[in-house]
């Protein structure tokens, strides 16, 4: 599995690798009177930050570190109860003396300072959550709800600590989206064939944003609650089959149930086939945008509070601009940008935002499969759905 995400494996007792001893006292306390430079086996990056600490610093952390460890020496052993900790193979402790990060400590017995020894213990076992189902919208239009069941473990305590804060949540987040990015751009057709391959790319891309927090994911295995809604291709297949008896007259619909006529039913299908399939057209943006305008009002300004710039993406790869404020008074519409810093700004393709204002696509479904990109508070982002509703009833 780590030959997969880029990770090379590491027996439990390679995280030793800073060559501490189990009791903590010498080999693990190493430095305990080095006020000068030292190498620091966590890596360059915090080589370079505690390099930029003066002389003074390390003469403090020197003496406090003595008085104190001369301290546990004179109550000794009452302080032993309480200085000295256990730390099973499958843990490692992480230390941060006087505010300073440690090489993790363990397994075994360690020595811990009191009072300016802060720690915490990390379960290096795989552990596992699971995504909880979400709606999700397939490349072909089929709503689906879709969860996932990860598994994952520590490979470096340390990071793990220093990077975030809630491991687990996290992760699970990370999961999330990644699982609705990769679905948007399949069909339901792939997704319900190639679970097993989706859950490795999975893998995969979930392993490159992690990999910084010192954890790997080992497994992801894709479930499917319900598909909620079919795709597009399929309720068109099944009108396209019975529009052209529904759109003939009555001798022409028994002709076709008692199949006495079946030539002339032939014509009268291939014609009525045409007129279905033929493409309907669909308002422009100019046109989309004055239809915005007369339903400007002070009630929709009450529902959505907010003024909004559309970056509209066209066919040819050129770019439009308009702004909708519905901020104060009657609201307003109109080419290029608003006046003053929009709440929002909106980036969409041309056919996308056509499908927003007709209703045929919710701003939710449209944010989540990454059809609509969003910079500002996503909720007064969705708010936009009640001027798509009146444009929808105007219309």
């Amino acid at each position: 599995m780590f030959s997969r995400s880029g990770y090379q494996a590491l027996p439990l007792g390679d995280f030793d690798r800073f060559q501490q001893s189990s009791i903590g006292l010498y080999g693990a306390q190493k430095g305990f009177f080095s006020f000068g430079a030292k190498a620091d086996p966590l890596g360059p990056a915090r080589n370079a930050a505690d390099s930029t600490q003066g002389w003074l610093s390390w003469i403090c952390h020197g003496i406090i570190t003595s008085l104190v460890f001369l301290l546990m020496l004179l109550t000794f052993p009452i302080s032993g109860w309480f200085a000295l900790k256990i730390v099973p193979s499958y843990e490692r402790m992480i230390i941060f003396r006087l505010g300073r990060l440690r090489a993790p400590q363990g397994p075994g017995v360690v020595l811990l300072l009191p009072f300016i020894d802060h720690w915490q213990r990390v379960d290096l076992r795989t552990r596992a959550f699971n995504v909880p189902p979400c709606k999700l919208i397939s490349r072909d239009g089929a709503v689906l709800s879709m969860g996932a069941d990860v598994q994952f473990r520590v490979w470096d305590p340390a990071l793990s600590v220093l990077v975030v804060k809630d491991l687990v949540a996290a992760t699970r987040m990370t999961a999330q989206n990644a699982m609705a990015k990769a679905l948007g751009k399949k069909s339901l057709r792939e997704i319900q064939g190639e679970k097993l391959r989706i859950g490795e790319q999975l893998l995969l891309d979930i392993n490159d944003m992690t990999k910084s927090w010192g954890l790997e994911v080992d497994r992801v295995e894709l479930t499917m609650e319900a598909v909620l809604q079919p795709p597009r291709d399929a309720l068109l297949g099944a009108l396209g089959a019975i529009a052209p008896v529904l759109d003939g007259s009555p001798p022409q619909l028994a002709a076709h149930l008692l199949d006495s006529t079946p030539s002339t039913l032939e014509a009268d299908r291939v014609e009525t086939v045409s007129e279905v399939d033929s493409p309907r057209r669909r308002p422009s943006v100019a046109e989309l945008l004055s239809a915005v305008e007369p339903i400007l009002s002070e009630a929709l300004v009450s529902r959505v509070g907010a003024s909004y710039q559309v970056d509209i993406i066209l066919p040819g790869g050129a770019r439009s601009t308009f702004f909708i404020d519905l901020s104060s008074g009657s609201g307003r519409a109109g080419c290029g940008v608003p006046q003053g810093s929009p709440d929002v700004v909106l980036e969409v393709a041309e056919e996308d935002l056509q499908e927003l204002m007709l209703g045929e696509l919710r701003p939710l479904a449209a944010y989540m499969s990454g059809r609509l990109r969003v910079q500002g508070d996503l909720q007064l982002a969705l708010r936009l759905e009640e001027l798509f509703k009146a444009v929808k009833l105007h219309r």
